[in-house]
């Protein structure tokens, strides 16, 4: 099996062509005609990330977020960046990145954290512009059956394995409509109420952007890490199914830079 076996299964999910004009995906580091040993998946590749592959023999790593987003003028150590880049370099490690493509997948990150509430009779939250409606980021479902507000953030801080929700006043309504996002979703809030939603998940909200709530719905800022975690494991799941005898495997270390008292 080829690199380009893998990517090609990858880009089935998650073309490259539904990737937002800034973002850097797809074979960042190595070829695609290179024959594969083994598959380890992460949200980010960090140089621990790389030691990991070594260890576990596998010389392709599947990246949510691409650790080359901006050009690279000089690669030598000066940064983390740069240290990652040189080392999976001098250990014929691949890397590769499917970032806002399976960001805007109907089978993608957000969808997955649908799977994982819950949520039922979900629909792409922002359709890509110039697309049709199953491509776009974030998504929108509902719950069974509502949730009272302290109840529904405490089932979410759970669920989603995070240390801290700040969230926008409470409006003392019943949480049945969820809008969700991974990632940085500041831009999506007034979607979120224009399709009624009761409650907003996402990550990244600015002081600010919890005015916008309007009193018409519940924002809930989760965290980055926390609201990505997931997609590793999508990933894995995914790509277990296609190649059910190669090892595909799930990077054990965490890549959350943020850590909370």
């Amino acid at each position: 099996m080829i690199i380009q076996d893998i990517t090609n299964a990858i880009e089935a999910l998650a073309p490259l062509s539904y990737a937002e004009d800034f973002d850097n995906v797809g074979l960042l580091i190595g070829n695609h005609q290179t024959t594969v040993s083994g598959v380890l998946v992460t949200l980010d590749t960090l140089e621990a990330t790389v030691d990991e592959a070594i260890a576990k023999k596998c010389n392709l790593i599947v990246s949510f977020h691409p650790i080359i987003f901006s050009g690279l003028k000089k690669i030598n150590s000066n940064s983390y960046v740069e240290r990652v880049v040189l080392k999976a370099i001098q250990n014929n490690i691949a890397i590769y990145a499917t970032h806002t493509a399976l960001d805007n997948s109907n089978k993608g990150v957000s969808a997955k954290i649908c799977d994982v509430l819950g949520l039922q009779n979900t629909a792409i939250l922002v359709p890509k512009e110039n697309s049709n409606q199953q491509v776009g980021m974030g998504m929108v479902g509902e719950f069974s059956e509502a949730m009272e507000e302290d109840a529904f953030l405490q089932f979410v801080k759970t669920t989603m394995k995070t240390a801290c929700i700040r969230h926008s006043e409470k409006l003392h309504k019943p949480i049945k409509r969820v809008a969700v996002l991974g990632g940085s979703g500041s831009f999506a809030i007034a979607k979120a109420i224009h399709v009624k939603a009761d409650a907003y998940l996402s990550a990244d909200f600015k002081y600010h952007d919890f005015f916008k709530a309007e009193k018409q719905l519940l924002l809930a800022d989760i965290g980055h890490y926390e609201s990505e975690q997931f997609t590793k494991e999508l990933l894995v799941e995914y790509l277990t199914k296609k190649f059910t005898n190669f090892a595909i495997l799930l990077s054990e270390k965490s890549t959350n830079p943020i850590y909370y008292i």
